[in-house]
């Protein structure tokens, strides 16, 4: 996987332009992600990058906004799986951007793993059993689902709008997804995915999924193929393992901003050890 890096040409301004959106672009489709280096961007760049490359804007419902189009990063500081950003959500985006406004002197570097590699390092073995479409099922409290169910739906826009009928609504909008009400209002959610997949921005099959992620702000995900056939620790680590060897790191600098195809390429963090870093995620759908 090329390490492409975009940089303001020599004669023009450092601006976020049209050019540049085309740039990112080809890279995603033949990399599946790209660094921008040297544009000196603030948050409304970042924004309008963000819609620039997204027709919809999605977001997750346990982060702070860091502006109406972007939510702050913050998951501890220990060590951060590889994941594709919200893999286990019915709404997966395809797009996922990251602007680091202030950059860790040490530690924190995000690492990045094209499921495409992946999936050629792949036994044939390993290949037939990830290839089957996988259940995904948690727990969700009714904050988190509320707030999430708002930024989905067409029709409601706030977490206390959420009626019994815009829940039906999304289940059936959704077909491969289920749920079950509870007494506390949360709910028990499942959803089918496929771990292995063909990239919207360029096609190919490619390992990218969360299940060797994080679940920094919810409750652990239980993974099976079929109703009885439980995912195993060890299968994880085994992957894990093999995926280890297709990861690069980005090691960011001031003012960086790494653009992902977030249906191809996995990433995560190693551990954070210089806590004055700030970074600010913006995620949709092409």
């Amino acid at each position: 996987m090329s390490y492409n890096i975009i940089r303001p040409t020599a004669e023009g301004q450092p601006v976020i332009d049209a050019p540049v959106v085309e740039q990112i672009r080809s890279h995603l489709q033949e990399d599946g992600w790209t660094l921008l280096r040297g544009f000196r961007p603030d948050m409304a760049a970042f924004s309008a990058l963000t819609t620039a490359l997204c027709r919809k804007i999605t977001f997750d419902p346990a982060r702070e906004y860091g502006d109406a189009n972007t939510q702050k990063v913050d998951a501890g500081t220990g060590p951060i799986g590889l994941h594709t950003e919200n893999g286990n959500t019915p709404v997966c985006p395809d797009i996922v951007a990251f602007y680091s406004p202030v950059a860790a002197f040490e530690g924190s570097q995000t690492t990045v793993c094209d499921g495409r590699e992946v999936y050629g390092a792949m036994s044939d073995t390993q290949k037939a059993r990830w290839q089957r479409d996988m259940i995904v099922e948690r727990y969700l409290p009714e904050e988190l689902w509320k707030r999430y169910l708002a930024n989905e739906h067409p029709a409601i826009s706030r977490p206390d709008e959420v009626t019994p009928e815009h829940v039906e609504q999304f289940r059936a909008a959704i077909p491969n997804q289920d749920f079950d009400m509870l007494d506390d209002g949360g709910i028990n959610y499942r959803l089918t995915v496929a771990p292995v997949r063909g990239s919207a921005l360029s096609g190919g099959q490619g390992f990218a999924n969360a299940v060797l992620g994080p679940s920094h702000n919810y409750a652990p995900p239980r993974y099976r193929f079929g109703d009885t056939d439980l995912v195993s620790e060890d299968e994880i680590e085994e992957m894990r393992a093999l995926a280890e060897a297709c990861t690069h790191e980005i090691n960011w600098q001031d003012g960086d901003i790494a653009v992902l195809d977030n249906t191809r390429v996995m990433h995560g963090r190693r551990a954070i050890i210089d806590t004055n870093r700030q970074l600010f995620i913006g995620m949709g759908n092409v």
